[in-house]
């Protein structure tokens, strides 16, 4: 497979999961955390990095709006919800220890 259909591919792939996650309110970041180890807000932060390696300048925000489909505030006040207790724990227990 040559380089431009693979990151064509990729790029179809990305699009993909950025939509299921939209259509996905119901699962809370820190679900995904717990699971994954990784969420909407990762997605939004590489997706800027990736912007900044090829010199483009992109807020967080920017980017937020980008994986959310609208901007941060608003999708939290319409789908985020409290953090159970266990759902804490677990991403308390799950964080990488520093040496």
């Amino acid at each position: 497979m040559d380089e431009k259909t693979r990151t064509e591919l990729e790029a179809a792939a990305f699009r993909t999961l950025v939509s299921h996650l939209r259509d996905r309110t119901d699962v809370q970041n820190i679900d995904l955390m717990n699971l994954a180890s990784f969420c909407r807000n990762c997605l939004s932060k590489w997706y800027r990095s990736a912007a900044e390696e090829r010199g483009l300048e992109l807020s967080y925000a920017d980017a937020r709006e980008i994986i959310y489909g609208m901007p941060y505030d608003e999708w939290k006040d319409k789908y985020q919800t409290e953090a159970t207790p266990e759902q804490r724990a677990a991403f308390e227990s799950a964080k990488p220890h520093k040496h």
